[in-house]
């Protein structure tokens, strides 16, 4: 597993899943986020995530594929 840190930018409470995934390079784009996020191929903290809005907040793990990112 290749872990990875993604750290908010300042004033940013929190970021969009698909939005995230795309930021890391995890996926292409956005089309590809939301069919890996609708099939149920993303996990958020330990649970199957499929809302691509879904708000990821600092401390939250994301694990897609054989890659584990974790906000900071």
């Amino acid at each position: 597993m290749k872990n990875m840190d993604f750290k908010l930018r300042q004033g940013e409470e929190f970021i969009k899943l698909g939005q995230l995934l795309k930021a890391c390079n995890v996926v292409s784009n956005g089309g590809e986020a939301k069919i890996r996020i609708s099939e149920g191929e993303v996990k958020v903290n330990g649970s199957v995530e499929k809302a691509r809005g879904k708000k990821i907040k600092p401390g939250d793990m994301i694990e897609i594929d054989d890659v584990s990112i974790i906000i900071k």
